[in-house]
């Protein structure tokens, strides 16, 4: 016979199945998931908030500002090169003028239809680049780390740049990230470096330069095999993006503008009769004395500028190659004024004052509107704006909700970093190494401030010397000058070994 199987005791809990029970197991289901995630919580939550408490007041204050840009200007703010880069993402084919590594930023969110999709991302990027400058200061005083991310997170002209759609906010998170990166030791980390550089250099060709200031990081500090890895991740996808440049227009570079840029920046001060340029190059004089000339823009894009005014389309070749000819040989004539020209235009960013620059055109762009912007007025954005209709899939027309949109254009007029605070965040890396070095202590600076401070002057003089200022072109700066900032006052290691080499 088969063996009686012992039943299992039948406890109080199985036996009683009502519904005053089920009711009470269901009251009590929320008590225990609430007990098993406290218990899953790290104990030192509270201690760690507590912590970062004033960090994490400044982040709260930079999203609200965010949602509002999102709900007062609806989607988003357009510049005039938006419409081009709308037009690469559906004709793939790289611009004389700009790379495209915007246009592919559009073609990855293509399929949510939805340019507020775009500007959503853009802002969470910004809110990123606050959190990694405050990751990569956590070796500074709290307070130091803290302040280096007020102008990314709460400075209102940021804001609305990330608002607009434009490639600079994503050249800026790319840069920071990069920097934020690069005193790893791992090559795996590295490699991604060298990507991200590459990113930021097919979004923004200014971006160039970073790439041998990285390198000749590493190859100071004797990280040769870091130093070839860097290299190769970065230059891979840029003599690729050069080769497929090459292959559509016979041209050798990542755009076709360099000379024309370079002749426009000259402009400020080349004199044809200290120059004696040959008859070929003199088509390109202005007559006019330096002081009653027109911001260098003008000279591209103006109708009537010499170069304009020359056969075929401004960024031909052959055009290229004569303004190029021109610059170099206004440069090698007036070394000392090309010198002068570039710190003032550099000058500019460092004033208290924010005047209009280059124009009122412009310079209405960097502001959040009171009306909706019109229609664009010109052929080439016009075409732009029915790929950008097809890109959204309806009308692209900003709409200008209130209150949001008040609140926000009162914010901006009182809420920007003024010029000469930036200068101070540039200074005090160098000042506060000179008196380490004074004071005999162990320097943590070099170590620390070092890539993100020149990062910074690079990226704040190269479009000075190369091209013109701009005030958007001195905001991806920033976030690097104050992190530079916050690490140069960090604690002596000598004094704490809480910082490693």
């Amino acid at each position: 016979m088969p063996e009686k199987r012992e039943s299992a005791p039948v406890t109080e809990e199985v036996r009683t199945t009502g519904p005053a029970t089920r009711e009470g197991a269901r009251r009590r289901l929320p008590r225990d998931l609430g007990s098993r995630l406290r218990r899953r919580l790290p104990r030192d939550l509270g201690p760690r908030l507590r912590r970062h408490r004033w960090f994490l007041a400044v982040l709260a204050l930079g999203t609200l500002l965010r949602v509002l840009a999102m709900l007062g200007y609806r989607p988003a703010l357009w510049f005039p090169d938006t419409y081009t880069y709308v037009v690469t993402v559906f004709r793939p084919r790289p611009d004389l003028v700009r790379p495209a590594g915007y246009s592919i930023f559009l073609k990855l969110l293509e399929p949510l239809h939805s340019f507020a999709a775009v500007a959503a991302v853009q802002h969470l990027m910004g809110l990123a680049a606050g959190v990694l400058i405050y990751r990569v200061a956590r070796g500074a005083p709290r307070w130091a780390a803290t302040l280096a991310t007020v102008p990314v997170l709460l400075d209102a002209y940021q804001v609305e740049l990330e608002h607009l759609l434009v490639s600079d906010t994503l050249f800026m998170f790319l840069v920071v990230s990069a920097v934020a990166l690069c005193r790893t030791r791992r090559t795996g980390v590295v490699a991604a470096v060298g990507l991200l550089l590459a990113a930021a250099t097919l979004t923004r060709t200014v971006g160039q330069p970073l790439i041998a200031l990285l390198a000749a990081w590493f190859l100071l500090r004797r990280r040769f095999r870091h130093t070839a890895v860097l290299l190769a991740a970065a230059l891979v996808p840029v003599l690729g993006y050069g080769a497929w440049f090459y292959a559509t227009y016979q041209r050798v570079g990542l755009v076709g503008a360099n000379g024309v840029f370079l002749y426009a920046r000259t402009m400020s001060f080349a004199d044809c009769a200290k120059m004696d340029p040959p008859p070929d190059l003199r088509v390109l004089c202005d007559p006019r004395p330096p002081e009653r000339r027109p911001p260098s823009q003008e000279y591209i894009w103006a109708k009537d500028a010499p170069i304009v005014q020359l056969p075929g389309i401004t960024f031909t070749k052959e055009t290229d190659d004569l303004a190029a000819r021109f610059a170099t040989r206004a440069v090698l004539s007036q070394p000392l004024d090309y010198a002068a020209s570039i710190l003032a235009e550099l000058g500019r960013t460092f004033r208290w004052d924010r005047p209009v620059y280059p124009d009122h055109e412009i310079y209405g762009y960097y502001e959040f509107p009171v009306t909706s912007p019109g229609p664009p007025g010109r052929y080439p954005a016009q075409v732009g704006a029915e790929y950008a209709r097809r890109y959204e899939g309806g009308a692209i027309g900003t709409e200008v909700v209130e209150p949001y949109a008040g609140w926000l254009r009162a914010y901006q007029n009182m809420a920007r970093l003024p010029g000469p605070v930036l200068l101070a965040a540039l200074l005090v890396p160098p000042v506060a190494a000179l008196r380490r070095r004074r004071a005999g202590g162990r320097r943590a600076g070099a170590a620390y401030w070092a890539v993100p401070w020149a990062a910074a002057v690079v990226l704040l003089i190269t479009p000075a010397a190369a091209a013109e200022f701009d005030y958007r072109y001195v905001l991806p700066a920033v976030p690097l000058a104050c992190l530079a900032a916050a690490l140069s006052v960090r604690p002596d290691l000598r004094e704490s070994s809480r910082f490693p080499r």
